[in-house]
């Protein structure tokens, strides 16, 4: 039976003003799993009033009534794990185990919200003045507009919502066309369950013909006042530029050419596993994962034994099968994308040691190749699928410049048995993220989240999200009348 979901505008279940729906598509069997409403520019504009009349009174709200939302909006998250999963699995094409870490991190995060509510919010300044007392108070900014992704869809579609809720900023969200529902709807349920006041959080979604013109009527409303976005950096460019036009500050979290180090003192089973699991976990779309994997000369051919012995061994198919590792990817369309870089790569002289090949609906084999260079398409972009590369290097300077050799910047994995070292290289790494002795996949939501470079700006997580939605005022208080010069 397909699930039919319409917009969330002022607590209210509507359709969009057109009438229009839009099908939501399950990656692996290609049905159509929901049929949701499809906005435009006018229901944009309904659900920005609807924030922008409930901002008042939720910024208003007592810090600890606002608390016991988030809080039980994590437990209402968490007893509802079952049913995410399978709507995870139908939506996206998610296995278990990554329905079950999104979840967990949710839950987290809506708890990490609830704790930002009630932590301190400004400075006592020092004052020029004797006799008056200077503070810089954080304050919410008003309406916020949030895009979330499908990739990771209760993850991101929580965190695209928490922080600028619990900074007191109501929100109009976005959710991907692909993931409607799990990074969306389902959230706005979970959290009207908790108690959260009509209006405060609004879900408009959309067609995908439609996606550009709903994104700018959305950061074109005067009312709104901040942006946040999660999703490729090609995107991610139009929304920054559509913000900064309108002199909105925006958090962008871009996409990722992020790589593995294997240092020449590093433990051959754990790097090997964590390779494996940076590169292939929900078949490698995951802004973190693993492109390249790149191994110190002195370990390379037993690494590459070892690694691509266990990829091939990486079971592909039905997401709803307990042994599958490698899920489909969310389109069709996704997977002939990750076959044409591997068919360029091998046309312009790459191997592959395991996996390539056409996809078998969205679902591509896991996929390692060597010998790519800086003329294959693969070097560059962002693969999003379960493809990483192969290098070796000779000593850290050439890691460095490798891992570097990229426009993005937003995470990187070290795999090291010193801590020293493993932090010397970490420090020449340009990027926003880095986890010694571990792999480049890890989200923690009191951490600040974000990348540099064309992995975009502005941090998520714990007491940088909070900042990011609110604004810093000076307010002074003089004990004492002031003497003026006329």
């Amino acid at each position: 039976m397909t699930v039919t979901r319409d917009l969330l505008i002022g607590g209210k279940e509507t359709p969009a003003v057109s009438g229009r729906t839009t099908a939501d598509i399950s990656p692996f069997t290609g049905a159509v799993y929901a049929t949701v409403a499809a906005a435009g520019p006018e229901d944009v504009e309904r659900a920005v009033a609807a924030a922008d009349a409930a901002f008042e009174s939720w910024a208003a709200l007592s810090p600890f009534a606002r608390r016991a939302v988030f809080l039980k909006a994590a437990d209402v998250l968490d007893a509802r794990a079952e049913d995410i999963a399978e709507l995870m699995e139908q939506e996206v094409g998610a296995t278990l185990p990554w329905a079950c870490f999104n979840v967990m991190l949710a839950t987290q995060i809506l708890r990490e919200a609830a704790a930002a509510v009630t932590a301190p919010r400004g400075e006592v300044l020092t004052a020029q003045e004797e006799g008056t007392l200077g503070l810089a108070v954080r304050e919410p900014l008003g309406v916020v507009a949030a895009f979330a992704p499908w990739n990771a869809p209760v993850i991101l579609g929580v965190r695209a919502v928490a922080a600028p809720l619990a900074a007191g900023n109501t929100v109009v969200l976005k959710p991907s066309e692909d993931a409607p529902i799990a990074c969306g709807l389902l959230v706005a349920d979970v959290l009207r369950e908790a108690g959260l006041p009509d209006g405060v959080l609004n879900v408009v979604t959309n067609a995908r013909e439609d996606a550009a013109a709903v994104a700018e009527a959305l950061i074109a409303d005067p009312r709104v006042r901040a942006v946040n976005f999660t999703g490729s950096t090609r995107v991610g460019r139009v929304i920054g530029a559509h913000a900064a036009t309108r002199l909105k500050p925006a958090v962008l979290e871009l996409g990722g050419k992020n790589s593995v180090i294997v240092l020449d003192d590093a433990d051959l089973d754990h790097a090997v596993d964590a390779a494996a699991f940076g590169v292939f976990m929900n078949a490698g779309q995951i802004c973190m994962s693993a492109d390249r994997i790149l191994v110190h000369e002195s370990l390379a051919d037993e690494f590459t034994r070892r690694f691509t012995a266990k990829v091939a061994a990486l079971p592909s198919g039905d997401p709803a099968d307990p042994r599958t590792v490698i899920g489909p990817l969310v389109t069709e369309d996704a997977a002939r994308r990750v076959a044409a870089l591997v068919s360029d790569a091998v046309g312009k002289g790459a191997t592959v040691l395991t996996g390539g090949g056409e996809p078998d609906g969205a679902v591509y084999p896991a996929t390692v190749l060597t010998g790519v260079t800086e003329e294959m398409d693969v070097y560059r972009a962002e693969a999003f699928g379960p493809v990483c590369t192969l290098a070796a290097f000779a000593d850290d300077d050439q890691a460095v410049a490798l891992a570097n050799d990229t426009e993005n910047g937003l995470t990187c994995g070290i795999i090291t048995e010193n801590g020293t070292h493993g932090l010397r290289v970490a420090h020449r790494v340009h990027t926003g993220i880095v986890h010694v002795n571990d792999q480049s996949v890890g989200d923690e939501p009191q951490a600040p989240f974000g990348g540099a470079k064309a992995s975009g700006y502005g941090r998520f997580g714990g007491r940088w999200g909070v900042e990011a939605f609110s604004n810093t005022r000076w307010v002074t208080l003089a004990t004492r009348h002031a003497h003026y010069p006329f």
